[in-house]
């Protein structure tokens, strides 16, 4: 049975991927139903050409017992999950990959190969989660970041976590996303550490220091999200109100509040790592394949802006 790749605002955003070309994808460990549907189902859906990495006996059986077809796509046999994150990670670095999706196998063992010195697919940039979200409450899409790799992360990491998130919101259309850092409180003080960070990562985009946004912070989640009560509150800010991204504290907040959005607000989400050498297409095991082909949607985007700039 098809999966349409949900119904609302991001749905405009991957109409676009229907004229651009699939882009070759290592699927490492692919040995859940989900996780072989969804990257399957992407590539019938020409997002992807997804190359299956894992125990070849394994994914068929699955296929099998799931009635999945794949009998057209590659297959490259590993022994084990571990084996399959590092000989995925390898297409990549061979260039017969130019994305990279996880499979039934855990976050730590994929991301351990693509942090790995030698043989990874490490850059200057810190690693980080984005959410794409659809909320049926709010007027566009909405970033949600980090919320699932960075626990505690520092003044200096929250700077490549804004600016990865930036970089991805331009990729899909939106001209100046307007960052909002989210607090508890909206002013800043030394009792909460994070309203410090907030206040200086608003002065290091005034420097160039983060490009391509507007930010403002700390912003309590009312006034960031609602213009109503950043005006009851005084706030006067081109964000309130209007955020395209909203940058949590730390991954604990971050984390429920995505999963809040997702399970109270009957948000559909995508989700995928940047930071990279390629986009990393990372959802949890407990995603439906809806979800998995909106994020190879999103990932497909920022794959062919790469191309575009040079870097495929």
């Amino acid at each position: 049975m098809e999966t349409k790749i949900g119904t609302g605002k991001y749905q405009n955003l991957l109409v676009r991927c229907s004229t651009l070309a699939p882009i070759p994808t290592a699927v490492a460990h692919p040995c859940e139903a989900s996780a072989l549907a969804g990257a399957v189902e992407a590539g019938e859906k020409k997002l992807i050409t997804p190359i299956l990495v894992g125990p070849v006996a394994k994914i068929r059986e699955v296929a099998a017992q799931a009635k999945i077809d794949i009998s057209k796509l590659e297959l490259v046999d590993t022994p084990h999950s571990h084996a399959s994150a590092a000989r995925a990670v390898e297409l990549v670095r061979e260039g017969r990959a130019e994305l990279l999706m996880k499979g039934s196998l855990h976050t730590d063992e994929l991301l351990g190969a693509v942090v790995a010195r030698e043989t990874g697919l490490r850059t200057a940039r810190r690693l980080s989660h984005v959410f794409i979200m659809d909320v049926p409450t709010y007027h566009k899409v909405l970033f949600v970041t980090d919320a699932a790799i960075n626990i505690a992360p520092t003044l200096e990491e929250k700077v490549d976590i804004c600016q990865n998130a930036i970089d991805l919101a331009m990729t899909l259309g939106i001209v100046q996303p307007k960052v909002a850092v989210i607090a508890a409180v909206e002013t800043v003080t030394s009792k909460m550490p994070v309203t410090l960070d907030a206040a200086a990562l608003c002065k290091m985009a005034d420097r160039g220091q983060i490009t391509g946004a507007l930010i403002d912070g700390p912003l309590a989640f009312d006034n960031a999200i609602s213009v109503d009560a950043a005006k009851t509150k005084g706030i006067k800010s081109p964000v309130a109100g209007h955020p395209d991204i909203l940058l949590a504290p730390d991954l604990e907040a971050g984390n429920i509040l995505a999963k809040l959005l997702t399970f109270l607000a009957n948000s559909d989400s995508a989700g995928i790592v940047l930071g990279a050498k390629v986009p990393i297409i990372l959802t949890s095991r407990a995603d439906s394949v809806q979800s998995r082909i909106a994020s190879c949607g999103v990932a497909m985007l920022a794959a062919h802006a790469r191309r575009a700039k040079g870097q495929a």
